[in-house]
């Protein structure tokens, strides 16, 4: 059975977005009509909170700054709260197209995946990395292709659609670590039995602000992502209940 697209909800975790948020808003408004749309002021201490509101978003205010992982959690417990069949997290700097948005979910719907990457590196526009940031996502994407059971070619991307069952899932379980918001949970769905798929997309340049990675923390990505699937791969399975594999 196809989803159900009208209860769709569009996720946004924002750390001092005020410069990019609106106008990203404004095109999710404009590209996905009728989807519903949540703001995770991730311990913003800027007008990140007061530009959704002034759009007519809903936030989620975080009062610390818990990083992409803590706040995805707080927008999925949100997600199955509320009754979202699919969740898509998308960036708030405007880098992530939400014209792609429609392409995870013919992915979801052909594939009956759980979820959906919207992958940077797969035959899609210019995007590229080099140096130790190329080769980790080289290692992460050979072993996770393994462990998913299909080929996926960037694994670090926060753009992504899941399913009721991974909803349910990461509203309970969702790493909030160092890299554990794609990496780990990635891992984390693919050994409770979901199923991940990837599609292609276009990453676009920042619409404001400034990026969180200095190219001195950039130089510390190789390391810490193998840390990062380490710790993955030690931690128990999740079994889900019967309910949420329904």
């Amino acid at each position: 059975m196809p989803l159900d697209h009208s209860r769709a909800l569009v996720v946004l975790p924002a750390w001092n977005e005020e410069e990019s948020l609106g106008g990203v808003l404004a095109e999710i408004a404009e590209t996905l009509p009728g989807m519903g749309v949540l703001v995770v002021s991730d311990g913003s201490v800027d007008r990140t909170s007061a530009v959704a509101r002034a759009a007519g978003v809903p936030v989620l205010e975080l009062p610390i700054n818990l990083g992409v992982g803590g706040a995805m959690r707080a927008g999925y417990k949100y997600a199955e709260r509320h009754g979202y069949s699919v969740m898509i997290q998308l960036d708030a700097d405007g880098q992530h197209d939400p014209r792609d948005v429609p392409s995870l979910l013919a992915e979801m719907d052909r594939e009956r995946a759980d979820v959906v990457i919207g992958a940077r590196f797969a035959g899609i526009g210019s995007y590229s990395v080099r140096g130790p940031r190329r080769w980790a996502m080289k290692l992460l994407s050979g072993t996770l292709s393994r462990i998913a059971g299909t080929t996926l070619t960037d694994t670090t991307s926060g753009f992504k659609a899941c399913g009721r069952r991974a909803i349910s899932l990461y509203a309970r379980n969702y790493p909030a670590e160092y890299l554990g918001d794609t990496v780990e949970a990635l891992v984390t769905a693919s050994r409770a039995g979901m199923v991940v798929r990837q599609v292609g997309v276009q990453m676009r340049p920042r619409s404001g602000g400034t990026p969180s990675q200095s190219p001195a923390q950039a130089a510390l990505f190789l390391g810490r992502a193998v840390l990062a699937l380490a710790l993955a791969l030690t931690r128990p399975r999740d079994v889900l209940t019967e309910e949420a594999h329904r």
